[in-house]
Formats: C-alpha cells, structure tokens, sequence
C-alpha cells in the first residue's frame, strides 16, 4: 500500500476506536433498531434471500442521478439544464430509501463499523442537503448557485462512500471469516 492509502486506513482504525461518537450510536441505535424490528423485514433488508443487502442496490441511484446531473452540468443548453435539474430530484427521492436500508445494515454491525457508520450517514446527510438546496436553486432560476452546490455535495457524497465501501468491504470480510469457521476451518 502507498502512504495516502495508509494515511486513509489511519484515519479509518481511528474513526473506528472514537468513543466520541458512542454517543451518536447510542442515540441512533433503538430507532434504527425499530427498522428492523420485524423479521421479515429485517431478512428482506438484509438481504437473506439474496445474499445483497437491499443497500448495496438502493444507493446506487442517488449516487448515479446526482453524478450523471453533474456531468450534464458540463453542457450550457437548456435542455441539459432540465435534466440535470430532473436528475437531482431523482436523487433526493432515491436517497430516502437508501438511508433507510443503509440504517438497517449498520443495525447488524459492531461498535467500531458502527462509529464508521454514522461519520458515513453524516456525510450523506450533508451531501443530500447540498444536493436538496443545489435542486431548490435550480427550479429557482440560479443555475450556477445549484451546480455549485452539487459539486460540494458531489465531493461529500464521494468521501461519505468511501466510508460506506469501507464497511462492506468490512462485512464481505467478516462474511467469508464466517463460512469458514461454518466449514471446519480457522477464523485466523
């Protein structure tokens, strides 16, 4: 690994051992709990059925409509400007089920993806209401205000996945631990 990856990987273990944020996790926790309260849903969320959890999939369309709003951005006709308008409204309807699915995942995660988690809910939190303000200038007639706010929240929303990667790169881990124990062999 080069030393920037280290660096981010630093950053990470220490965001992770920040018992400055048992506080927000423990505020957070009983109502994202509630989420998943019934099995059912709990399975369905998580992805029993699947093997994806319903997050994986439903975070990429905020994700995809508020990038593709900012390419759009590059182009001066007005035609251009609809859609990209379009596309961050797009994205603020899609965020909602995305952080509600992203809250069921952190549901089943430990303390430290937990801490991880919520710097990474924060992130999108702010990002979506770069991307709401960028959508009301927008349908206001103040193009350049709207894409500029989409580009700071185009940068957050960036440093926000990075984070979510983290913890799913962190479960797929956790995961193939599991089956190996489940197959005989060492968790090690």
């Amino acid at each position: 690994m080069d030393e920037k990856t280290n660096a981010y990987l630093r950053l990470l273990e220490r965001v992770e051992r920040s018992d400055a944020l048992d506080g927000v996790v423990g505020a957070v926790g009983p109502w994202a709990r509630r989420l998943v309260a019934r099995e059912p849903v709990r399975r369905f969320l998580h992805g029993e059925a699947t093997g994806i959890p319903v997050h994986i999939v439903a975070k990429d369309m905020p994700f995809g409509a508020w990038f593709m709003a900012q390419f759009l951005d590059c182009f001066p006709d007005e035609g251009t400007r609809r859609a990209a308008t379009r596309l961050v409204g797009l994205g603020l309807v899609g965020a909602v089920p995305a952080a509600v699915t992203g809250w069921a995942d952190w549901v089943a995660t430990g303390r430290g993806a937990r801490r991880v988690g919520v710097v990474h809910a924060a992130a999108n939190g702010v990002a979506t209401v770069a991307f709401a303000g960028s959508w009301v200038a927008r349908v206001n007639d103040h193009h350049r205000l709207g894409v500029g706010l989409a580009r700071f929240g185009g940068v957050v929303l960036a440093a926000g996945g990075f984070l979510g990667g983290s913890l799913s790169r962190r479960r797929r881990a956790v995961d193939r631990r599991a089956a190996r124990v489940a197959v005989g062999g060492t968790a090690g």
